[in-house]
């Protein structure tokens, strides 16, 4: 029984920590249900599917209910872990837990891509946020609102086609993070995560993906289909977003969430 002590000290800490976020504030979702719905790079032969395996009464007489179900890993609100563009790099089940969660800052960008699909969001933007709100701290996760989330589920407007297949990757169209703003990012403001509310942390045009490849090369996590960044403020959030487990695994589907004071 000598475990059981400990046990109970953390059990109290856990439940006084929940307590105090609970009365200070208020929790919000970040993260888009997965469903037929889900939104998968086109050349994903299969999306989201959910079978059903038993719903009903069993031969005992009670009810029971259970699905399997199948994903790409990257679609919908996903992670990108390090290993996805960058050899040797973190697999999902090797990234420390203490990646996944921290205090996060919202670089509201959409002003600029009403009138650019295309926007690439640059140095400029980041050092014109840091005049109001201050410099982003070490270790923070920083999101990117471009205000593209108004658009999801509907796959026309959010990446800019209905395709399937390789033929339809060319006709992507979204804005994300310039290159140049995510080497910027790595030398100078050394972030934890890169979050976004589209569909890749690089813009539908890319070609060579140079932003994943900056980033995930440092081992910083990418956040991607992010969910409800209007309801954030531009600082003081904090940040909780856990990923499936998978091993030696890409990325997988994700559980973001946010805790915000009232």
């Amino acid at each position: 029984m000598k475990w059981l002590f400990p046990v109970l000290v953390i059990l109290t800490a856990c439940s006084t920590s929940i307590s105090k976020f609970s009365k200070n504030g208020k929790w919000i979702d970040l993260t888009y249900e997965f469903s037929d719905k889900t939104i998968y790079w086109p050349n994903n032969p299969v999306g989201f599917k959910l079978d059903t395996q038993f719903n009903g009464i069993n031969d005992r007489g009670w009810y029971y209910a259970s699905n399997q179900f199948f994903s790409p890993e990257h679609g919908g609100t996903h992670l990108d872990a390090p290993v996805h563009f960058a050899s040797g790099k973190w697999t999902n089940d090797q990234i420390p837990v203490d990646r996944f969660m921290g205090q996060a800052v919202v670089i509201d960008v959409s002003s600029q891509t009403k009138n650019d699909i295309d926007y690439l969001i640059t140095v400029n933007d980041v050092m014109n946020w840091e005049k109001i709100h201050g410099q982003i701290p070490a270790n923070s996760i920083i999101l990117f609102k471009t205000g593209w989330g108004k658009f999801y589920p509907d796959k026309s407007k959010y990446i800019g086609t209905n395709g399937a297949g390789a033929t339809a990757i060319p006709f992507l169209h979204f804005p994300s993070i310039h290159p140049d703003l995510a080497s910027w990012m790595v030398k100078n403001r050394k972030p934890k995560v890169v979050g976004i509310d589209t569909a890749s942390i690089d813009y539908g045009q890319s070609k060579d993906f140079n932003t994943h490849r900056i980033l995930l090369s440092e081992n910083i996590i990418g956040f991607e289909n992010v969910a409800n960044l209007d309801l954030l403020p531009a600082t003081g959030a904090y940040i909780v977003g856990l990923p499936m487990k998978i091993r030696n695994g890409t990325g997988g589907p994700l559980r973001v969430v946010a805790w915000v004071k009232q």
